[in-house]
């Protein structure tokens, strides 16, 4: 019998974890100023691997202190320091080629396009359809299944 009551409680645990390591692997940030390192480990010592410019989307994968461990859009990883990344919502194009359009939908004029890697700022969401601002103030909707961030 005491088996059994156990069951329920770690069963609880268990999926409590789960739960947590989903939530914290769905983490995103933003670069929050014009320009910052990525590097290849959680300190300035480290290597600068790549640049990264205000707005691009970053998944949280971990914390070292006042670093994280971060992934982009093409899967690579390294360190950045976090204050100088925010919560602000933006997208980056993984397609060759994203038509912006005039509502979110395929009918939608076509307004303007968005290049592999251009960084967009999110402003809303429906249906499967990000609606973004480029650089340079145009705004349309584009699918989201051409985008990775949030």
């Amino acid at each position: 019998m005491t088996g059994t009551r156990r069951l329920p409680g770690l069963l609880f645990a268990l999926l409590t974890l789960l739960l947590v390591q989903a939530v914290q692997a769905r983490e995103m940030v933003s670069v929050a100023r014009a320009e910052i390192n990525m590097r290849s480990g959680p300190g300035t010592g480290h290597d600068v691997t790549w640049m990264l410019t205000r707005g691009y989307p970053l998944q949280v994968l971990g914390r070292k202190g006042q670093w994280l461990r971060v992934r982009d859009f093409e899967s690579d990883e390294g360190w950045v320091f976090r204050s100088l990344t925010g919560k602000v919502p933006h997208y980056v194009v993984k397609a060759k080629v994203a038509n912006l359009r005039s509502a979110p939908s395929m009918r939608g004029r076509i307004v303007g396009k968005a290049g592999y890697g251009e960084v967009l700022r999110t402003l809303a969401h429906r249906d499967g359809w990000a609606r973004v601002r480029n650089e340079d103030g145009l705004v349309g909707w584009v699918a989201r299944r051409l985008l990775w961030g949030w």
